[in-house]
């Protein structure tokens, strides 16, 4: 099994140095190619010169997002390949649907599909023997946005202690370390939380100042992300019973009398 990795041309304050699209080869030639990212007309160049002498055979999606997504279609029509994803989204639809428990052989090897839905409720992430390409779900050097704590929290724990040896993310440098990287990823998580129920204990009652008290030491560029998070966190604190929202506002739930 050979895998390889091709910088898209999107760094950013989102991206970090742009997006990982990678390929994955049996060793005997037979590919398929992970996340092309967006549309780019010189990031499709260098796939294709990767992909000469191989036998690629489909196109495949961790989500639907714009950085992962949108030239999935028009290489796979390039390559008269099928595009595979969880489900349809900008710029992409789809040709085989992808569900948790699925499996793709890519010639001698396994690919196996794993549903994490959290960052997006679309994403998935491949696991081939003790490998995991990960996509937004765990990226390198960095937390993720997430759109529904709940699910995340539950798709992080999932992959915990399963045997993984490598992830090789939709962002940031491959992992040597799966199951510390999890386990940072769910504490930075419970400590977020706990983070903001106190910042709504100590009177903030909206997301932007939620995300003023709690964030105030990230780069303002990225307080939208961080906005979305709050949001997850604060849905998933008014499930547990521990904030109530009026109007506007979100106020602490006090205590139960034990």
């Amino acid at each position: 099994m050979e895998i390889e990795r091709i910088l898209a041309n999107n760094p950013g304050p989102f991206t970090g140095p742009g997006t990982n699209t990678w390929l994955l080869d049996d060793g005997d030639g037979t590919t398929v190619v992970i996340d092309p990212g967006p549309v780019d007309g010189s990031h499709l160049d260098r796939i294709l010169e990767r992909l000469s002498g191989r036998r690629p055979i489909g196109v495949l999606v961790t989500h639907t997002h714009p950085d992962h997504a949108p030239m999935a279609n028009p290489l796979a029509r390039e390559l008269e390949v099928p595009a595979y994803g969880h489900a349809a989204g900008p710029d992409f639809d789809p040709d085989l649907m992808l569900d948790d428990g699925g499996r793709l052989d890519v010639g001698r090897v396994r690919l196996d599909v794993v549903h994490t839905p959290g960052h997006s409720d679309d994403h998935l992430c491949f696991r081939v023997g003790d490998v995991l390409f990960t996509g937004d779900h765990i990226i390198g050097g960095s937390s993720v946005m997430v759109e529904d704590m709940g699910h995340y929290l539950d798709s992080l724990a999932r992959l915990e202690g399963t045997g993984l040896s490598r992830l090789h993310p939709g962002h940031g440098e491959e992992m040597d370390d799966p199951d510390q990287m999890i386990a940072w990823y769910l504490a930075h998580r419970r400590q977020r939380h706990e983070q903001i129920f106190q910042a709504v204990l100590a009177g903030a009652s909206s997301t932007s100042e939620v995300v003023e008290e709690v964030y105030a030491d990230v780069d303002r560029a990225l307080h939208p992300l961080a906005a979305r998070s709050v949001d997850a966190h604060l849905t998933l604190l008014k499930d547990q019973g521990r904030i109530a929202l009026s109007g506007d506002r979100v106020i602490a739930v006090p205590p139960s009398p034990s």
